[in-house]
């Protein structure tokens, strides 16, 4: 019998179709505060959240169509204009930089953890996510769009949540494809 914690794990899955509904912000708050417990090295807690309103969701939904047409066309455009623009809720992860490499690395990995434990910290709460690191989350407007300073904080991920509607099966390769065992 998988305990809870597996069940979390093996059923997370990136969710592309939302319902409607904008789950409650004491939900989101709480995953967020879970989150937070992700290990970071010497305890830098380089995480930061942007945490989007309607507005700045839609001037991004906008923005990511602009640069889409720019390089796919209209229609490739408008498409994503229509899909973007039904995800009910709105989250930016970033990493603060360091000027030490070595420190930006780990921190970095870090905020992935970050993502990872909310991800399945909302999942718990049968919240859905999809982690993004599209054309948009590099974009000088987006970092404007957020107030964010790209010389303080690297954006790590765009993170879509809400209710889903349809949840996709998954499968993984056995561990023993990927698992070398030492002498």
């Amino acid at each position: 019998m998988e305990s809870s914690i597996e069940q979390v794990i093996r059923g997370r899955r990136t969710i592309g179709s939302f319902l409607p509904d904008l789950p409650p912000a004491s939900e989101i708050e709480a995953a967020i505060e879970w989150a937070s417990w992700a290990p970071n090295h010497k305890k830098t807690e380089p995480w930061r959240i942007v945490w989007l309103g309607p507005e700045t969701a839609a001037a991004v939904v906008e923005l990511n169509s602009h640069l889409i047409a720019k390089t796919k066309g209209f229609a490739e455009a408008e498409k994503k204009r229509l899909t973007w623009s039904t995800i009910p809720g709105w989250l930016v992860v970033t990493s603060l930089r360091s000027a030490d490499s070595f420190r930006q690395e780990e921190d970095y990995a870090a905020s992935c953890c970050f993502i990872q434990n909310l991800l399945l910290a909302l999942w718990s709460k049968k919240i859905g996510t999809k982690w993004s690191t599209g054309d948009v989350t590099r974009d000088p407007q987006f970092h404007e769009l957020l107030g964010i300073d790209p010389a303080q904080e690297r954006v790590v991920g765009l993170i879509w949540y809400g209710y889903p509607a349809v949840i996709p099966e998954q499968n993984r390769q056995s561990p023993t494809s990927f698992v070398r065992k030492l002498k």
